[in-house]
Order: structure tokens, then C-alpha cells, then sequence
């Protein structure tokens, strides 16, 4: 590698940086020598996965304690019920349906509903 060409690619990689910082912003960070540093902020573009996976998780939560709380008849019922009534309420049925994991939940959370 020549002078040039590392000195190209420096200046490369300097010249990103700023765009880099120009686009998402900058940190400012005082180093243990005292000198304060500008770094890009770093940003995430990506899906949030986390979130969309933890309001699922609540969503299963919430309907496996309806579930064990009103027991299997009485919450079939008040589904049958949302079938019948308008598309907004289909839709609710829809959601809140029973599956496997919303029964085995519910069936545990049963036992300590069960003991008050």
C-alpha cells in the first residue's frame, strides 16, 4: 500500500464519519485524557422486535388470566357472544379465541385463582 492510497482511504473513513454524523447526530464524550470526542449517534433502523414481542406476551397474559379467571364455558360464551355482534367486536373474537398456549396458562394460573 502506497502513501497515497492510505491516505485516501483515512480521509475516506473521515469523510464517512461526518456524513455519518451529519445524518444521525453527534455524541460528545470527554475521554480519561481529557479530550472530548465527537462519535456519530448510533441508530437502529431496524424493527422493533422487542416491543412487538413483549405487547404479544401481555396480550397472552391477559387473555390466559380471563381465561382461567371466567373458566373454559363462561369464556367460550363471552367469545360466541363478540361472533355475533359487529365487525369490531368479530375481530375482538377473533383475537381472543382460545389456543393452545392461552389454555395451558390459563390452566396454570387456575390453580392459584382457585386457592383464594
Amino acid at each position: 500500500m502506497t502513501i497515497d492510497a492510505s491516505l485516501d482511504k483515512r480521509l475516506n473513513k473521515i469523510a464517512r464519519n461526518h456524513e455519518r454524523m451529519r445524518r444521525n447526530g453527534v455524541v460528545h464524550r470527554v475521554g480519561k485524557d481529557g479530550l472530548i470526542r465527537s462519535r456519530p449517534r448510533l441508530v437502529s433502523d431496524r424493527f422493533p422486535l422487542k416491543g412487538v414481542m413483549l405487547i404479544v406476551a401481555l396480550f397472552v397474559a391477559f387473555k390466559s388470566l380471563l381465561f382461567a379467571q371466567l373458566g373454559a364455558g363462561n369464556y367460550a360464551e363471552k367469545i360466541e357472544a363478540l361472533r355475533s355482534g359487529s365487525m369490531i367486536e368479530r375481530a375482538g373474537a377473533v383475537l381472543m379465541q382460545e389456543e393452545p398456549v392461552t389454555v395451558a396458562i390459563g390452566g396454570y394460573l387456575n390453580q392459584f385463582i382457585a386457592q383464594r
